[in-house]
């Protein structure tokens, strides 16, 4: 394994962002909807390389995996549903779950989820958040750096203390999207 970098801010990451989009929109189901997610889709945040991608969909089975492996991802089975529950909530399995695949070329991540759930709220949620409130920001890009700093190439527990802060940021996103009206945009 390697040693989990935390990298700053690129302005490339929106370009490269759209670069990959642009090779996945020719294999994905008609509606689909494609955002740029994660960390680096909030200007100006530290970020490991790499780009995460959310495509929304009515249902996972109209997915072909092996069309978006044929671009040069790598399908990666996940166990249990696939994202996780935040502590105290008790969600179905169908709202957490989601297919996933890795790059094989630069470092990015495609979270293939079904419109309207839990999970797919929650990454817009969280970076809709994330880009309206600096200090927030910043305050993550923190706890990134030192987390990885701290936990070397043990991915594990990098999320398993990452996972819970940002459950902390939706919570307070969560009253900021009641109190501002925030929908889900289009696509990216």
């Amino acid at each position: 394994m390697s040693r989990i970098e935390i990298a700053p801010a690129s302005a490339t990451w929106p370009d490269e962002f759209q670069a990959l989009k642009a090779r996945l929109a020719g294999v994905l189901p008609k509606g689909s909807v494609i955002h740029h997610i994660g960390s680096t889709a909030v200007p100006g945040l530290a970020a490991k390389d790499v780009i995460d991608i959310q495509v929304s969909v009515d249902s996972l089975d109209q997915v072909d995996p092996a069309a978006i492996v044929a671009l040069g991802f790598k399908h990666r089975e996940m166990s249990g549903p696939g994202d996780h529950c935040p502590p105290g909530m008790d969600l179905p399995d169908p709202e957490l779950t989601k297919l996933f695949f890795k790059s094989t070329g630069r470092a990015a991540h495609v979270h293939v989820r079904e419109r309207g759930r839990f999970n797919q709220r929650y990454a817009l949620l969280c970076r809709d958040f994330l880009r309206s409130h600096p200090v927030a920001a910043r305050a993550y890009a923190l706890v990134k750096q030192n987390l990885a700093r701290h936990v070397g190439d043990d991915e594990e527990a990098y999320y398993d203390i990452k996972d819970p802060v940002f459950d902390i940021i939706v919570d307070g996103a969560n009253e900021w999207a009641m109190r501002t009206g925030w929908t889900q945009p289009p696509g990216d």
